[in-house]
């Protein structure tokens, strides 16, 4: 593991995230074959540059890359983060850790600190969310979006087993839907959650959850219903460049689009300036 500082923005101070951009997006093969994942673009800016810019209009000053795979070419890109607004650290794995693995050595972040995966075009109010984290008293808060799953079979409602070779058919569903709470892959955590996480092996998500509960610790969902993409698939891909253009305001809204908090002076300010 090797880490680089940079000092792009070094003179904001705001809130810290960690955006994991280390994988190598088979799924979206062959594109990935020669771009990492968060390189791919929609409209004329690769997908991490979105992510990060929006973390910078909500108040996240200080951001820390997990890179591995092709990790030269998003650290040539971004390079000190000073264009996107904020401050860029790249920690790099030299294997794959999963999805919360890298957290272990990352000693540098602070008491709260949102991590989210690099490949996400969504809405969400980065720092509504935050803010409820630290509301809520959890160790871990996942943002949590309601996917529904239609069923492509009739689903039979049937009886309790009473030692026969059949049972009775009480109900009968055509092709039911049924609405899931799915992870959004945005977390906010406290930094008690790295003492649960193993140093130097892969640990995903899943697996911090189930420690985080058996140890007692409080893991909250924060329901978004507004947009959420994960590009993990070419469907999704496809999906995100057709619609990026025409919510491109609501994705990057301009200063004048923030909401206005009041500042010493008696002025109001973008919410943006006055992280």
């Amino acid at each position: 593991m090797t880490y680089i500082a940079t000092q792009g923005c070094k003179d904001r101070v705001g809130k810290h995230a960690v955006i994991l951009a280390g994988g190598r997006g088979s799924r979206l093969a062959p594109y990935t074959t020669v771009l990492p994942k968060p390189l791919l673009p929609v409209g004329d800016s690769p997908i991490l540059d979105v992510v990060i810019r929006q973390l910078s209009l909500h108040g996240f000053s200080d951001v820390t890359l997990a890179v591995g795979y092709l990790a030269h070419l998003i650290e040539a890109v971004f390079r000190d983060g000073s264009d996107q607004g904020v401050s860029l650290r790249y920690h790099r794995e030299a294997q794959p850790l999963g999805t919360v693995g890298p957290l272990a050595t990352m000693d540098h972040l602070g008491d709260t600190f949102l991590i989210m995966n690099g490949d996400i075009l969504t809405t969400l109010d980065y720092a509504d969310f935050y803010a409820a984290h630290v509301d809520s008293g959890n160790a871990l808060t996942l943002a949590t979006h309601v996917r529904t799953v239609k069923s492509d079979y009739g689903v039979l409602e049937l009886s309790a087993k009473n030692g026969v070779a059949t049972r009775q058919v009480t109900g009968f569903r055509e092709k039911p839907e049924i609405d899931h709470s799915v992870s959004m892959g945005v977390y906010c955590a406290d930094s008690r959650i790295r003492e649960h996480i193993p140093h130097d092996q892969p640990f995903d998500l899943p697996q911090l959850v189930w420690r985080l509960l058996e140890a007692g610790e409080r893991v909250g969902s924060y329901s978004y219903e507004g947009y959420w993409l994960d590009i993990g698939r070419h469907e999704d891909y496809a999906r995100a460049i057709d619609e990026y253009e025409d919510r491109k305001d609501l994705f990057l809204p301009q200063p004048s689009d923030l909401p206005m908090v009041d500042v010493v002076l008696g002025g109001e300010v973008p919410l943006a300036e006055a992280a």
